[in-house]
């Protein structure tokens, strides 16, 4: 039986992350947390601008959805992947093309 998340679990696996790769200071990492939660929820219904700082330290402008993704994606019934918190899927709709920030 596969065990469900709630959205502060998943917020908080996000802060993690975030803390042990950049070393900000944990509140940064939760407030950062939450406004990837809040992205992702409205990338649900719709496509949303928003911009991101990449690993080379540039910013990014990006107009995404995440309503052409599958969602719980199998393979003969199983996982494709586990989730991954230190990265964030998205269907970039300027490029057509699915991306990993």
């Amino acid at each position: 039986m596969e065990k469900k998340n709630n959205f502060r679990v998943r917020v908080m696996k996000y802060a993690w992350q975030l803390f042990k790769s950049t070393r900000q200071a944990w509140r940064v990492c939760m407030i950062k947390a939450w406004q990837l939660y809040r992205l992702a929820k409205k990338m649900r219904h719709s496509i949303v601008t928003f911009y991101y700082e990449k690993a080379d330290g540039t910013i990014r402008k990006a107009n995404g959805t995440l309503q052409n993704l599958p969602v719980n994606a199998t393979l003969g019934g199983k996982k494709m992947t586990k989730p991954s918190y230190k990265t964030m899927a998205y269907f970039d709709t300027d490029k057509a093309s699915r991306l990993r920030t």
